[in-house]
């Protein structure tokens, strides 16, 4: 039984390295079809064969992978060091915005996550039924929102949610393009008077990404009425204008020709259609724009047309009284996919990132990293791509609050935000600072003996510094090597050391030393009265940034 169990895995481990030479080969889909189903076959016939092992069989036959599932990750402590100051700096200036936080469930209804996300979908973690509830992993922190928003009655509310999301995507790990990864979002929800809270998200993006040093980054706009509006002018059929919105959406990564194929050939729509589509989503600019737009008497046919450009051009006018006018582009090519905005939309990308493409990109052979059952992805031809992005959606609120109303009772709450790409943002932060020494943990001082050990002394020293809201540490042995606690102050980039000996202790004195800057005259560091010890401490850590 055992041998034909391995034979079964060798032959799953073969018929799966021919499925994706075929795919890399570019084979034809019936081939690719065929082998396919040959290897969920032999997936069957190795699952029956081994549901009547025990757990301890099973184990034994292999040997347990310690890994983390894919498109996951751990962190060490430098790294979570740089993701709490980034959250941190986020949260500053959410809440300087007078936001306030809110929690959800990390799980929802299955029912309340479906047809919100367009062809996204599909990339819904959904959970095995334990209990009479169908339920999936949050797709994003957008839609838990509005669910809240609407379950409690809420009229208005400005928040911020920082959690975890989950998404069953290909990932490129060293991208920040994950399966698990958390998302910042800062949502204002209440009906206003039109652009004022949408140009104050972006504003926010615009504060988040300029305190976080992320380098030069453009936000693209554009307005959902608008993109309507042209697929409604250039006669897309309605069953197709999402689908064609989302070819419209890769313009940022594929070239006009390659976007168009996708539209005719593809998405089955009429080669003069896409070419009048073409005309629009590839114009951007300014204020320009604007009045371009309203000098085209077919687009401004169109009702939604008007409406969109009468927002952005207001939005335009806020963005400059803001001071944000320099980081916002009006371009038409951005489209956001998913199915619930109704409104303005914008992206923030890195400039570098923002170089329209005017060939395919290529497909290299090397550093690729292999998807579940199919073809290889080169994690090098995959750009870090947007790293803040939102837009207005005015309706979904009401569709959940819809069926917990008495009919004709207006319930409707219009919301706008902006969602930041925490794992994108630290893939850039982190790469600026690797260069730079980064400090793991708060310790401000590490209390060293010499020679005797003095462990009971150190404890005391510690307790006062602790008393005294100072963070300090010593080493948890009786006789420390006195090299090996320099080491902890190097490694953990400690500022200052509180140095004692029995002479220092007789004479009730102890020895202060700066453990990040060599003064030659203070090797052993300054001597001060034990009962100054504090008051010396936070003078020097006033003076200290780390």
């Amino acid at each position: 039984m055992a041998d034909n169990i391995e034979q079964l895995r060798q032959q799953i481990k073969e018929q799966g390295d021919a499925v994706r030479e075929l795919k890399i080969n570019k084979a034809a889909a019936e081939d690719v079809k065929e082998q396919v189903a040959a290897l969920l076959s032999l997936k069957d016939k190795l699952r029956i064969a081994t549901e009547g092992e025990s757990p301890a069989k099973a184990t034994s036959a292999k040997a347990v992978a310690l890994k983390t599932p894919k498109g996951t990750k751990d962190y060490n402590d430098k790294e979570m060091s740089v993701r709490t100051k980034i959250f941190n700096t986020i949260v500053s200036v959410f809440e300087k915005h007078g936001a306030v936080t809110i929690d959800t469930p990390v799980f929802e209804l299955k029912e309340i996550l479906m047809s919100k996300y367009g062809e996204d979908s599909k990339l819904i973690y959904d959970l095995k039924d334990q209990g009479g509830e169908s339920c999936s992993l949050r797709y994003d922190l957008t839609v838990p929102f509005t669910r809240y928003v609407a379950m409690n009655g809420i009229a208005n509310i400005k928040r911020y949610h920082i959690a975890k999301v989950y998404r069953r995507d290909q990932p490129a790990m060293t991208k920040g393009r994950m399966r698990e990864f958390f998302q910042c979002d800062y949502d204002i929800a209440g009906a206003y008077d039109p652009m004022i809270p949408d140009t104050e998200c972006v504003r926010v993006a615009v504060e988040v990404l300029t305190k976080l040093d992320v380098g030069s980054f453009v936000v693209k706009v554009n307005h959902r009425k608008i993109l309507d509006a042209i697929f409604e002018v250039s006669g897309v059929p309605e069953p197709k204008i999402r689908s064609i919105s989302s070819a419209v959406d890769k313009l940022d990564k594929l070239p006009w020709a390659d976007v168009r194929k996708e539209m005719t050939e593809e998405k089955g729509l009429d080669a003069n259609v896409a070419d009048r589509i073409g005309e629009y989503v590839q114009l951007k600019g300014g204020a320009d724009l604007v009045e371009k737009l309203q000098a085209m008497p077919e687009l401004m046919s169109s009702k939604k047309a008007q409406e969109g450009i009468a927002d952005m051009a207001l939005f335009l006018k806020f963005a400059s009284i803001y001071g944000i006018l320099n980081y916002v582009s009006f371009d038409m090519s951005l489209a956001r996919g998913l199915d619930y905005y109704t409104g303005i939309i914008y992206e923030a990308v890195l400039v570098e990132e923002n170089v329209r493409p005017t060939e395919a990109q290529p497909t290299a052979t090397k550093g690729k990293e292999v998807k579940d059952g199919g073809a290889a992805i080169d994690e090098s031809q995959v750009r870090v791509g947007s790293i803040a992005a939102g837009g207005r959606y005015d309706n979904l609120v009401g569709e959940f609050s819809a069926a917990n109303h008495k009919k004709g009772k207006e319930n409707n709450v219009p919301c706008v935000g902006i969602s930041f790409g925490v794992e994108r943002i630290f893939s850039i932060v982190w790469n600026k600072m690797q260069a730079q020494t980064i400090k793991p943990n708060r310790t401000a001082v590490y209390v060293i003996s010499v020679k005797d050990g003095l462990l009971e002394e150190r404890m005391r020293i510690a307790a006062e510094l602790w008393d005294s809201d100072i963070p300090a540490e010593f080493a948890y042995k009786a006789k420390p090597r006195m090299q090996n606690q320099y080491n902890v102050c190097d490694s953990n980039v400690i500022p200052w050391a509180v140095i004692i000996g029995k002479d220092e202790l007789e004479q009730g004195m102890v020895r202060i030393k700066s453990m990040l800057q060599k003064v030659e005259t203070e090797k052993m560091g300054v001597l001060v009265k034990r009962s100054d010890m504090v008051a010396e401490l936070k003078k020097r850590l006033e003076d200290t940034s780390f």
